[in-house]
């Protein structure tokens, strides 16, 4: 019986992994949860959220931390940054370098040992951007 559990507990984490793979996006826990109840319907949010959790842990998958209680779940594991709208909410990754010599720098200034870094810029995406120009040729 503890060998079954193991094994299906097993297979919730893969469709978990396998939710987040298949999006090109940074969705919330909710986004996956949904993803993942259409594939299997068994399957709990407190799974989804527990999973998710161990796949992060297990560096399978990355959190980003934004805001507190909206993280969002990313299938790269690279050390790279991102870019937040702050009207629309996306989070789209930012096409810069990690800059490893930041992390070194610090290291050397403050002896604290720097495990990795995340930048988020925050702003306005283009396709809100696009809308609020609209918006304002209207009036």
């Amino acid at each position: 019986t503890i060998r079954c559990m193991t094994e299906r507990n097993t297979k919730q984490k893969q469709i978990v992994l396998e939710a987040v793979k298949a999006r090109n996006d940074h969705p919330t826990a909710d986004e996956i949860y949904s993803d993942v109840h259409r594939i299997d319907s068994r399957i709990s949010k407190a799974t989804v959220y527990r999973n998710l959790h161990q796949l992060a842990k297990n560096m399978e998958i990355s959190y980003i931390d934004l805001v507190p209680d909206a993280g969002r779940y990313d299938r790269r594991t690279d050390r790279h940054h991102h870019m937040l709208c702050e009207v629309c909410g996306s989070v789209i990754d930012a096409p810069i370098d990690y800059s490893y010599s930041d992390d070194k720098r610090l290291e050397d200034m403050t002896g604290f040992r720097v495990r990795k870094h995340e930048v988020i810029f925050r702003g306005v995406c283009v396709k809100c951007l696009a809308e609020m120009m609209t918006r304002r040729g209207e009036y």
